[in-house]
């Protein structure tokens, strides 16, 4: 069975930028729910026992939406920190100068990744969630 991972940080670190509010209705109503239908779901099924991936790999429907949102929720969870460099709530306002430079290098500016990252999620049917991530074969962002 699977549980609701404890967040590994404060809620409260990130000042304006994600408020304790945002996390709790995420992560406590969200995310837990998400982590309470799947084990539902999964229970005394060929699913029951196997790890998260792998039912999501071998899964449809409603196994695999709940499934996809509890990796989905643990991934951006894992992913964002309070100090990332400058701090999600402190006064700097630069980010680290490598992705900067290959996000410039795969959109042509910052403004146009903006524009085609809020274009590409929004295209995403219902509140899915939409990924950059670095493609290792061809070494890109996408």
């Amino acid at each position: 069975m699977f549980e609701l991972r404890k967040l590994p940080y404060d809620t409260n670190a990130f000042g304006d930028f994600l408020s304790a509010e945002t996390f709790s209705y995420h992560h406590g109503k969200h995310h837990n729910t998400y982590v309470t239908n799947l084990n539902n779901l999964i229970k005394d099924t060929e699913f029951a026992g196997k790890d998260l991936v792998s039912i999501i790999k071998t899964s449809n429907g409603s196994v695999f939406n709940n499934a996809a949102q509890v990796y989905n929720h643990d991934f951006y969870f894992d992913c964002i920190k309070p100090s990332a460099g400058c701090g999600c709530g402190g006064s700097c306002q630069s980010m680290d100068a490598n992705l900067q430079a290959a996000l410039e290098k795969e959109f042509g500016s910052l403004e146009n990744f903006k524009a085609e990252f809020i274009k590409g999620a929004t295209g995403v049917f219902g509140s899915g969630w939409f990924w950059l991530v670095y493609n290792t074969k061809n070494q890109k962002l996408e």
